[in-house]
């Protein structure tokens, strides 16, 4: 008969062997699965269920954007399409109006005449820019007027319209008003021997002959007495 040592050293070794069998079965049964999952055909539908969530997600993304698109353009929908149109019209607009330059001096052809209706306490003069130039042009604010006198240059003060920035069209034509104090007093008073006239915005002067009074009141010096309303300010108040 074996021995109770002999026994349990064969039963020792009978399980080890066992384990070892078992421990290379399981790392070879876990390597066949990781292929399968790899490959993806280990298990047809969990495939299928991967790439349909893959597409899913694809569209999401996209549905997303397009639906981001939407609030942007307007979460505001119909208001963002109808903002984007003002936008645009407004947009067009502007650029219209940026590529249309200042008028100028020269392209400019400036008249004086007398307004002046008999019984007023005021002389009245309306100066005209009809616009020569080809093409349409900006005005806005206040001409410089200057009456040349026997007493030196003479600037009219601005009278306190308010002044609108306009575009003249090529050929057509707006006025502005100049007002003086009539001389009554008797006397000589002061000599008006010329008008100068500067467009808005420009530094180069245009003269002619005053159309008006051919004197005013001698004064005090206490400011001009000589006013000038904005472009527009004369006849219709606009082009014409």
């Amino acid at each position: 008969m074996r021995s109770n040592t002999t026994i349990r050293g064969n039963r020792r070794h009978t399980l080890r062997v066992a384990a070892a069998v078992l421990t290379m079965a399981a790392s070879l049964s876990l390597t066949a699965c990781n292929g399968d999952d790899t490959t993806g055909q280990g298990d047809p539908s969990a495939a299928s269920s991967a790439s349909s969530s893959g597409g899913g997600s694809g569209k999401d993304d996209a549905g997303s954007g397009g639906s981001g698109g939407s609030e942007q353009g307007g979460g505001k929908d119909s208001a963002g399409k109808d903002s984007g149109g003002q936008g645009t019209a407004a947009g067009s607009g502007s650029g219209q109006n940026a590529s249309v330059g200042k008028c100028r001096t020269d392209d400019l052809d400036i008249s004086a005449s007398d307004t002046t209706i008999d019984g007023d306490n005021e002389g009245s003069v309306a100066v005209t820019f009809l616009n020569s130039g080809g093409k349409g042009c900006v005005l806005s604010g206040f001409a410089g007027i200057d009456l040349k006198t026997s007493e030196g240059n003479l600037s009219a003060e601005r009278t306190g319209q308010p002044a609108d920035r306009m575009v003249l069209a090529d050929g057509k034509s707006v006025s502005f008003n100049i007002s003086y104090p009539m001389n009554d007093s008797g006397g000589s008073g002061v000599s008006i021997t010329g008008l100068v006239v500067t467009p808005p915005g420009e530094t180069k002067p245009y003269s002619l002959e005053w159309p008006g009074a051919a004197t005013l009141p001698v004064t005090d010096g206490s400011g001009s007495p000589v006013k000038v309303g904005p472009i527009g300010s004369a006849g219709q108040g606009g082009a014409q």
